[in-house]
């Protein structure tokens, strides 16, 4: 696998149009920060560590519908291998005029593009969520 985020907004974007309870994908720390900020933004509802048959790590997302339409209504991979996009914390771009989230990775760990604003931090900007 080359790109684990992007395969992780997949399975995300699969599972939310499937409309499945529950998503699970292999664990790394970056994808558990990255869906501990979905968490606490309120797009998903849970998200556990458990272990798969041959007892690898696996990360198990428990996805959230409000009234059968999914929280989750888009998600967008920005930087790529390939093409790397980092922007300074006065130029990250808004998501649907503030309605989404960009997720960036700084040198402060991930962070949402709020707190990037915030806390005046610049970096890799990961995907957008809306």
């Amino acid at each position: 696998m080359n790109d684990p985020i992007a395969d992780l907004l997949t399975r995300l974007r699969n599972a939310s149009r499937a409309k499945l309870n529950e998503c699970a994908m292999p664990h790394s720390k970056l994808k558990a920060s990255l869906a501990g900020i979905l968490k606490s933004e309120g797009y998903i509802n849970d998200v556990t560590e458990g272990t798969d048959a041959k007892g690898h790590k696996t990360l198990v997302v428990s996805m959230k519908y409000v009234g059968g339409t999914p929280a989750l209504t888009g998600l967008k991979r920005v930087s790529t291998p390939g093409r790397r996009l980092y922007f300074g914390y006065n130029d990250i771009p808004r998501v649907l005029n503030g309605l989404g989230i960009s997720i960036l990775s700084t040198s402060q760990g991930l962070m949402k593009d709020q707190d990037c604003r915030r806390n005046k931090a610049g970096g890799e900007l990961l995907c957008n969520i809306w």
